[in-house]
Order: C-alpha cells, then sequence, then structure tokens
C-alpha cells in the first residue's frame, strides 16, 4: 500500500493549482510514493564525510575584472533617443506613482 494517499496528492496538486481526474490521482498516488522512496535510499547512501553540494562538478565562476574603458559619451548615447532630459532617456510614465 502506498504512503502516500490519493488525499495527499489531491492537497499537492490543490496547492500547485492543478487539477487532476481521479484516474490520475490514482496513478499519481503510487509513482510519487516510489520517488519519496528513491530520495529516501539516496539519504541511506549519503556518508557523514561527503558535503552537500549543489553539483557533482567543482565549479568556478569565469568573470572579468570591472575596468573602466572607452566608451560613448552621454550625447552619443542619446543621439537617437526621441526624447532624453538630464542627461537620461525619457519615456512615458506607465505607472501612477507619485
Amino acid at each position: 500500500m502506498s504512503a502516500l494517499s490519493r488525499d495527499d496528492v489531491a492537497h499537492v496538486a490543490m496547492l500547485a493549482r492543478i487539477q487532476l481526474t481521479d484516474d490520475e490521482l490514482d496513478r499519481l498516488a503510487g509513482q510519487l510514493d516510489q520517488i519519496v522512496g528513491w530520495v529516501g535510499q539516496i539519504n541511506e547512501v549519503a556518508a557523514q564525510d561527503v558535503p552537500p553540494m549543489s553539483h557533482p562538478l567543482p565549479l568556478t565562476n569565469v568573470t572579468r575584472a570591472d575596468e573602466v574603458r572607452p566608451s560613448l559619451t552621454p550625447e552619443q548615447a542619446l543621439a537617437g533617443a526621441p526624447a532624453s532630459a538630464q542627461q537620461r532617456f525619457s519615456v512615458p510614465r506607465i505607472l501612477d506613482e507619485e
């Protein structure tokens, strides 16, 4: 018998805003119970000396240092803008906030 009941699956589906038929609830109860069992097996295998990780391979973020480089002047950047004010692009207001 499944440790997850049909009502458990229906509750999770309701929280996720998923509409399921009666047949889907019955089928998914068994499938989700298997998934929970497999996760339990992984927890049994996890050794205390192995730190939790988000990825099995070591990852390093490849970034470059921020360096000031030659770029457009404000006038050049705003040259094609339909409207500008105070060296910024001027766009229509979309919110009614002050």
